[in-house]
């Protein structure tokens, strides 16, 4: 059954572009977009918390979870997003469908792998400024795409409750912006198409450990390392006469220059540390603490004088509980309830303050009658920005879907 879901979903997914506009924050301007979550959304729902091992659920963002895997998995999750973009006196609100993971997890005995694709960073914005002076030109500026990453991961238990694991990234995209300025009331003005094709590869090493405090409570811990990695942008920038209609349609006048440049991005080291308490199974309370390094994310195209980049760092609070997971007679006390609180300070520095995200997650896993597969549905509310020194506080809403289907590879069916 499984194989068949995969194999529909791989053929819906070539008519799906993962270069989706799935932002609509003018924060995505700045170096390669806002950078999304990795995990997958039973992770999501726990403000990120990914630090016990799971028998049927895939580990996105630690590679040593891979090993734990007892049935083969496939995973797949999107969102709905509405956000609410609020500045001095004026107010907006945006809303935007996006697929956010794609994966395949298997077990393969003391081993374990994984692969599949994920969204990295997204760009989706729409700016106009009017000038106050008749004499001065209006600006408009929009952006897309983002970048992409497709992983092939490997996990390996060592000791029962020891594991490590590695995977490798190949990251692809294009991201494009376009900036135009014209007089008002006169329908011809200047463009600048600036397109940024990006590629490079990074890796990830992790381990996770779990061992008994009490017969009914045990201990787990969780390390994931990235290094720092190279991202080459390939640039071509074209400037134009243009006229635009009503809807700001553009038609090519005039190419006035055409320039093609190369870029040398540095994704920034970044190391996450976790531990938390729980009966296995059962319920979970835990902490993860994300420490990156500062990035070199601005590109030719998007460099500004009053932005950049510093240290960041993700402070995450969550959990699990099912009221009782062996049980068959009741369905409700089979669902898994899962909450969390986050903070994180991005490292974007805009008009010398800092970009800040504050969130609270909630969701539920139902699982489905007769198997170990589940479907789950997760919240996320939170703030990002400020209105300080006139930036943009984003106030947003996500509705989260995933499912997580299992089923036995490799095993020959017997006739009686």
């Amino acid at each position: 059954m499984i194989k068949k879901i995969i194999v529909s979903t791989c053929l819906l997914l070539s008519l799906v572009s993962f270069a989706q506009q799935a932002t609509s924050s003018p924060y995505s301007y700045y170096g390669i977009g806002d950078v999304r979550f990795k995990g997958a959304l039973e992770n999501r729902s726990m403000a990120g918390l990914s630090v016990a091992p799971d028998s049927i659920h895939i580990n996105l963002e630690n590679p040593a979870g891979f090993a734990n895997l007892k049935l083969t998995t496939f995973t797949m999750g999107g969102s709905q997003n509405f956000t609410s973009l609020k500045a001095d006196n004026q107010n907006a609100s945006a809303q935007r469908t996006t697929l956010d993971y794609l994966a395949l997890g298997l077990p393969l005995g003391k081993f374990g792998a994984g692969f599949g694709i994920i969204p990295y960073s997204s760009v989706g914005y729409k700016i106009e400024t009017v000038a106050t002076d008749p004499t001065q030109a209006n600006k408009r500026f929009d952006g897309s795409g983002g970048l992409n990453k497709v992983f092939l991961g490997l996990g390996y238990k060592i000791l029962h409750n020891l594991s490590i694991g590695a995977d490798v990234h190949y990251n692809f995209g294009q991201i494009q912006s376009n900036n135009l300025e014209f007089m008002p009331y006169v329908p011809i003005g200047s463009r600048e198409l600036n397109v940024a094709n990006l590629s490079g590869v990074n890796f990830d090493i992790g381990m996770m450990f779990q061992s008994k405090i009490s017969k009914n409570l045990s201990f787990f811990s969780s390390l994931n390392y990235s290094p720092e990695s190279v991202l080459i942008s390939n640039n071509t920038r074209d400037i134009a006469t243009v006229t635009y209609g009503s809807n700001f349609n553009l038609a090519v006048v005039d190419e006035l220059e055409n320039i093609i440049t190369k870029a040398n991005l540095k994704l920034p080291r970044k190391l996450s540390v976790g531990a938390g308490v729980g009966n296995s199974g059962r319920w979970l309370l835990g902490a993860e603490i994300t420490l990156q390094d500062k990035g070199s994310l601005i590109n030719d195209y998007n460099a500004s004088s009053n932005a950049g980049y510093g240290k960041s760092e993700k402070y995450s609070i969550g959990g699990f509980y099912i009221p009782e997971n062996k049980t068959f007679s009741s369905y409700g006390k089979r669902i898994t309830y899962r909450a969390g609180l986050k903070y994180e300070k991005t490292g974007l520095i805009i008009n010398s303050q800092s970009i800040n995200d504050v969130g609270l997650t909630l969701g539920v896993g139902l699982p489905l009658i007769g198997t170990f597969s589940n479907v789950n549905i997760g919240l996320e509310l939170g703030k990002k920005g400020t209105t300080a020194t006139g930036l943009v506080q984003e106030n947003y809403t996500n509705l989260n879907l995933s499912f997580s289907l299992n089923d036995k590879w490799f095993r020959k069916t017997k006739f009686n």
